[in-house]
């Protein structure tokens, strides 16, 4: 049976073991309440990881075309919030 890839946000949910510390773990459920922790862990970790790609991405072009502006690095990322948007899923990261 070959192993399948999933995007990011896609695929079935699988438990994981996670540490916070209490006063962060505290804040969380006061935010959004002990039934939603979960979703919000899920989209705080998928956020980062988008951002992750995105950093990625531009180190590479400025390693191959030099420093961008603060201005442009901006505009990339309404670019890349844009066209994955439209398509409904960001790329795997890595």
């Amino acid at each position: 049976m070959g192993e399948s890839t999933y995007s990011i946000g896609e695929g079935p949910t699988t438990r994981v073991s996670l540490s916070l510390a209490e006063g962060t773990a505290e804040a969380i459920r006061a935010r959004v309440g002990k039934r939603e922790f979960s979703a919000f862990i899920a989209e705080a970790v998928e956020r980062e990881l988008r951002g992750q790609i995105l950093d990625e991405y531009l180190a590479d072009y400025e390693s191959r075309q030099g420093p961008i502006s603060g201005q442009a690095r901006q505009r990339a990322k309404q670019v890349f919030d844009e066209v994955f948007a439209e398509e409904g899923e960001w790329p795997v990261a890595g």
